[in-house]
């Protein structure tokens, strides 16, 4: 029979922190947040989360207080992150976002526990061939005897899958066939709902040089668009191509078949019901990029740029992936509009047309793709790999004991 040290090692953990400093506005603070709700919510764990940038976090959870050093949003404890850190307790798993670095006293009170907590450095996504390969690699840290496991998000089994929680699926399906609920997100926006004849677009993405090129080949196009701008980077970009200086939350603009209103941010929920209404998803980032994946709808993606454009090969990869089981005809409009999005030179009317020519084709791999990725879920694995580490702690002692 197991001891009861033994049992200390093998139990799932309780308690988590989880460690975040804001760089992509809202792309970090976004997984963090998800995550950090999944976990109290669907798996009971005591959760904080530790974030540098409470005005980022806020744009997510409108009800968090951007002066509050320490508050309680959605069962989640939530504390402002300074240099300075404060001395407490270590949670029994411990989530480095994105390698933060963790404070060094909390590092020596992880270490100084009789059993050290589960310590995992979470990933940036990636569909690159190396991922599975680095996934669960353990880092031993040179000074203190403690370990930290590398867990990466991804696209196949052998990765730690994607954040989803149980329902969501459920929900956007219960949101499309459900006409009262679609009228209810349009109006809580400010609006009344688009006809159908009208291609609905919502654009979410960083300042791109593509744009005019893409509201020219809207405005020249024959059917009329509707595109949702919510306040963000690309917002005076939009508001610059109609000659506004000074775009603001409920603005609209009208040139020839394209319309553009300026929406509010929205907070993370119902970001995923913007995605659901509209027909096209532009999306930046990680955390989007996966919401856009679960929504099933044809989707673009505008990858965070990188020094010597190394970001091109995440994008690259991520096609290759995605693409699989596409007719030749509708990969080569994705690829085509999501090169030109992603600073490919190319006549972007025609590319444009292109895609939107094969509209039912993309929306129809969406949804295969979206099943597919549902079986891998990132926070169930992550418990799982907990197991596994506190099974290898356990077969560590046994083999000390004999």
């Amino acid at each position: 029979m197991p001891s009861k040290h033994d049992l200390m090692i093998t139990s799932a953990p309780t308690s988590c922190d989880i460690f975040c400093k804001v760089i992509d506005n809202f792309g970090d603070i976004g997984v963090c947040w998800r995550l950090a709700r999944q976990l109290s919510n669907e798996h009971d764990l005591v959760v904080r989360l530790w974030v540098d940038d409470l005005e980022s976090f806020a744009m997510l959870c409108p009800e968090a207080d951007v002066a509050a050093e320490q508050q309680k949003c959605k069962s989640v404890e939530v504390r402002h992150w300074h240099e300075e850190f404060p001395d407490v307790q270590p949670a029994e798993l411990v989530i480095e976002a994105f390698t933060c670095k963790l404070p060094q006293n909390y590092l020596e009170a992880m270490a100084a526990k009789v059993q050290p907590p589960f310590w995992i450095n979470l990933e940036y996504l990636s569909a690159e061939e190396w991922v599975e390969s680095h996934h669960k690699l353990p880092s031993p840290q040179p000074k203190l005897p403690l370990t930290r496991y590398f867990f990466f998000p991804g696209f196949t089994g052998r990765t730690g899958g994607l954040l989803l929680e149980r329902d969501l699926l459920a929900r956007r399906d219960e949101f499309q066939r459900d006409i009262e609920k679609q009228l209810a997100f349009w109006s809580s926006i400010g609006m009344e709902m688009p006809s159908e004849f009208m291609l609905k677009v919502s654009l979410f993405a960083y300042e791109n040089a593509a744009l005019e090129g893409l509201f020219d080949a809207w405005s020249s196009g024959s059917q009329p668009v509707y595109c949702l701008v919510p306040e963000g980077r690309i917002m005076l970009q939009a508001g610059r191509y109609f000659g506004a200086v000074e775009p603001h939350t409920g603005s609209a603009y009208t040139r020839g078949n394209l319309h553009v209103r300026i929406t509010p941010f929205v907070e993370q929920d119902r970001y995923d019901e913007l995605l659901w209404a509209c027909d096209i998803n532009f999306v930046r980032g990680e955390d989007s990029l996966v919401r856009a994946q679960w929504a099933a709808k044809p989707f673009v993606w505008h990858i965070y740029p990188q020094h010597d454009a190394v970001h091109l090969k995440k994008l690259q990869a991520f096609m290759a992936r995605y693409c699989e089981g596409l007719p030749a005809g509708a990969e080569h409009a994705l690829r085509g509009m999501w090169g030109a999005w992603n600073g490919a030179t190319g006549d972007l009317p025609a590319i444009w047309n292109d895609f939107h020519a094969h509209q039912s084709m993309l929306r129809q791999h969406s949804d295969y793709w979206a099943r597919q990725m549902a079986v891998n879920n990132l926070a169930l694995n992550l418990l799982d790999f907990c197991g596994e580490i506190g099974r290898m702690r356990a077969l560590k002692i046994e083999g000390q004991q004999t």
